[in-house]
Parts: C-alpha cells; sequence; structure tokens
C-alpha cells in the first residue's frame, strides 16, 4: 500500500500527464493541497510530505510536471517554461473538478504557482513557496546550470549517492550516507537495473544565466489577496536573506521562515519548514 492512487490526465497539446492523490484524512472540509517539484525533480520529493499533509484532513495531489517522472517529456523543449506547466495544471483542476486549491511549490513549482495567480488567480486560493521567489541570486542560477540537463555516466546505486551528493551537496553539508541513497532514489529511477535520471534533458533549455525576467509582477498577483508563506534555506544560494527581505516588504503579511544548515531547496520535513507548512494549512481556506 503506498498511500496514494494514481491519476492521469492529458494537456491542451495530448501529453499524457501524472499526479500521485493522497486522500485526506477525515476532518471538516478543507481545500486540497497541490505540491510542485523543483527543475530536476518530480512527485517523489513529497512522499513524506504529502502524507502528512494528508493525515491533518486535506486532500493532496503531487504532480510529475511534464518532462519529468511518469508525465510524458514533451517533443519540443520550448515548451519547458511556467506557462506551459501553469496550464497543465489547470487542466489537472479541472479534470478532477476542482476550482481552487491550496499550492506548495518547491523552486520552479513556486514560479508555476506565482504565475497561476497572475493568469488565473481565483485557481490559487494561497501558496507557499519553498526557496524561490520574483527574484533569483545569478550565483545558484549558475550552479543549477552546471548540472541540468547534463549526461551522468551512472553505473549503479553506489554511483547514484555520489552523484547526489557531488550535485547537491552545497545545499545538505554533513549529510550522512543513508540520506544521500534516498535522495537518489527520488532524483533517479531504474531503468533495467540501471539508475538513470528522471527527466527529460531538454528541460535544461530553460536555465540560462543571465536571461531571468522581472518577476516582480508575478509576485504582486501572487501576494494579493491570499495567504502566502516562503521557506528558504538558511545557506540558500538561490533566495538569499537579502531578498526574502525585499519580499516581505512587498508583502508585509508574508509568513517567512528560515531552516537552518540546508541551501536550495529545503526538503520540507524540517521541523522548522514542518511548522511553516502547519501554519500555513491553519490560516489557509
Amino acid at each position: 500500500m503506498n498511500g496514494f492512487s494514481d491519476r492521469w490526465w492529458t494537456s491542451s497539446d495530448g501529453l499524457r500527464l501524472y499526479a500521485r492523490d493522497y486522500a485526506g484524512a477525515d476532518g471538516d472540509a478543507r481545500l486540497p493541497v497541490l505540491c510542485i517539484h523543483g527543475l530536476t525533480r518530480n512527485s517523489k520529493d513529497f512522499e513524506d510530505v504529502a502524507p502528512a499533509i494528508a493525515a491533518a484532513g486535506r486532500r493532496v495531489l503531487v504532480l510529475d510536471v511534464r518532462g519529468r517522472g511518469r508525465s510524458d517529456r514533451d517533443p519540443v523543449p520550448t515548451n519547458y517554461h511556467p506557462g506551459t506547466y501553469a496550464a497543465d495544471v489547470i487542466a489537472l483542476m479541472d479534470a478532477l473538478g476542482i476550482a481552487r486549491a491550496a499550492f506548495v511549490g518547491t523552486s520552479m513549482g513556486g514560479l508555476i504557482t506565482m504565475t497561476l495567480a497572475l493568469i488565473a488567480p481565483d485557481r490559487v486560493a494561497a501558496g507557499l513557496l519553498n526557496d524561490v521567489g520574483p527574484e533569483l541570486d545569478p550565483a545558484g542560477i549558475t550552479r543549477i546550470a552546471g548540472y541540468a540537463g547534463k549526461a551522468a555516466a551512472i553505473a549503479n546505486w553506489d554511483e547514484a549517492a555520489a552523484y547526489a551528493e557531488r550535485t547537491n551537496g552545497a545545499a545538505f553539508p554533513d549529510r550522512p550516507r543513508p540520506f544521500w541513497d534516498g535522495f537518489a532514489r527520488r532524483l533517479l529511477k531504474d531503468e533495467g537495473g540501471k539508475p538513470t535520471l528522471d527527466y527529460d534533458p531538454a528541460i535544461a533549455s530553460a536555465v540560462a544565466p543571465g536571461a531571468i525576467p522581472d518577476m516582480w509582477p508575478l509576485f504582486a498577483a501572487f501576494s494579493t489577496g491570499r495567504t502566502i508563506s516562503l521557506v528558504r534555506g538558511g545557506i540558500s544560494d538561490l533566495i538569499t536573506a537579502d531578498i526574502a527581505t525585499r519580499m516581505q516588504a512587498a508583502a508585509p503579511h508574508l509568513d517567512v521562515t528560515a531552516v537552518p544548515n540546508v541551501g536550495h531547496a529545503p526538503m520540507l520535513d524540517e521541523p522548522e519548514a514542518a511548522a511553516a507548512i502547519a501554519r500555513f494549512l491553519a490560516a489557509a481556506p
């Protein structure tokens, strides 16, 4: 028993897309929560967080964004951008009869959430951004561009753990080997007994250092009239303390939490992050 049901839906351009669906525990009716992962990640990132949210009484849907996990790869790489992803989320909500939801978005998932708040504001009742915002530090963008989409020669799961630590070790310093074994199982898939990156390498076309657009209008739309939160890594190279301060200045009701000794991006199962999620969900419809 995996604790979730498989959900499939079709995008407007015909791709077959996937999400995990966790049933909420009995209790007062509350809006569901949609969880959206980061650039090179997939629904496995929320395999600890989603059951905890569901146990607190809310249905949780965790997407595999197109090009990742069990969702189809896109034959047109230029479609890999937040506008397309936001349209896919709307298609999922329509397919399941969900008019509004609270959102938890990690990195790219937060950009998708802010895009939705701009183009379909009635869909986003509340939103928690995980280590992302309207401005991104170039150092983090450069680091991500350094590995996203790059071929990796990985022969076995020991090498997979080493790859996970090599590409993400700066975000999780001093973690023991079992942490990286688990991290690798989320980041990669088993393909004929060989670990393989669980995403389309073409998604890397979306990462171009120096070409990040002005996203403050997105944040303005996102922060207007709804419960909003920011969880950031205390040592993040993507959302610095200065960026977080400016976000809170622009939206004083933004609840900000820093997770110590974690970079980009918190796993959201850290005690500080879990407490932030609990506050967020208590305030959300």
